[in-house]
């Protein structure tokens, strides 16, 4: 019992300490003048991703690596085939142009460069898949090209972020240093538990680290995607809807697996090759659905198929164990 509590109260932890850290950053910056704009693409963008960072970064110092890898292939597994399925199914999504040609195509070379990396042990000549320290570099190489490109829409107005849309609580300076501060030790702990109580989890029931880390890591590191998804497809606000997931992916592969491989070399389960592979159609299908139909949209029925193919994928895990 304690396991468990130990497990869900890490993963509120986590969740309010992301909430804390962003709003208390924001209010922040906001007293220093930065633009709105720019505290939506830093601040906002890593907050919802913070989550699954702290798992990643409290995995790599413990050496469960199993858990890292899984927590972020799941993670956005889940982001597509749930989390945008839930949002299409509330009402269909009509996607920006730059999102359909630009940062779709984005996300899906970070599965295709993970896929390539986490099977270069062929070409290395070594008896199991790993992403190691280097090849953590390049990919948070091509998260600084990411940013780059951010930037450069932010600076053209090419992306239509409107600043009514982007609610920023002003804060006086002692809340502000509390939320900043409580944000901090609530991930330290959140992140510790989580991965503390998913070890422990895997061990009760004779599971891997690697399927604890995939399924119920992933599902709760994702709520603040979830969360802020469902919330802006209500509201008919579907360029973030779909831009928080798009974007997310992007984070989860190019910054946050970069940045634990680089502390940790990361080695990979041999079935973890399925479960790429499911990420990987599953990123083609978000694609190909954006011409099927109506032109740039997310439909109902794509939102139901997707929802459906998550649940036939956990169905299958809980085979695999």
């Amino acid at each position: 019992m304690i396991t468990y509590i130990l497990f869900g109260t890490g993963i509120i932890l986590l969740i309010k300490g992301a909430d804390y850290l962003v709003d208390g950053s924001s209010s922040l910056a906001k007293k220093f003048k930065v633009p709105t704009i720019v505290i939506g693409l830093t601040i906002v963008a890593f907050g919802t991703s913070m989550p699954e960072l702290v798992v990643n970064i409290a995995s790599a110092i413990r050496n469960s690596g199993d858990i890292a890898f899984g927590n972020i292939v799941g993670s956005n597994i889940v982001n597509i085939l749930l989390i945008l399925g839930i949002s299409g199914i509330i009402g269909s999504l009509k996607v920006q142009s730059s999102t359909v040609w630009k940062e779709i195509p984005f996300s899906l070379l970070a599965v295709i460069v993970l896929v390539v990396f986490a099977n270069a042990h062929v070409l290395d000549k070594l008896n199991f898949n790993s992403i190691l320290k280097f090849e953590g570099i390049v990919l948070v190489l091509f998260f600084i090209i990411f940013l780059y490109y951010v930037f450069g829409l932010a600076r053209k107005n090419k992306l239509k972020l409107d600043d009514k849309k982007i609610e920023i609580k002003k804060y006086s300076g002692g809340i502000i240093f509390l939320m900043i501060i409580g944000g901090l030790i609530a991930l330290y702990f959140g992140g510790k538990w989580t991965v503390d109580g998913a070890i422990l989890i895997a061990r009760a029931f004779g599971l891997s680290e690697y399927f604890i880390g995939l399924t119920i890591v992933a599902v709760g590191t994702s709520l603040p995607e979830l969360v802020t998804s469902i919330v802006a497809a209500i509201k008919k606000q579907n360029d973030l809807a779909v831009g928080n997931i798009v974007g997310s992916n992007i984070f989860n592969i190019f910054w946050i697996l970069g940045l634990t491989a680089i502390i940790n070399p990361i080695v990979i389960p041999v079935s973890a090759n399925i479960d790429l592979l499911v990420l990987l159609v599953a990123t083609v299908l978000l694609f190909v659905f954006m011409f099927l139909g109506k032109r740039h949209e997310l439909d109902r029925w794509q939102g139901i198929m997707f929802v459906i193919m998550y649940v036939v994928y956990v169905v299958y895990l809980t085979g695999r164990g």
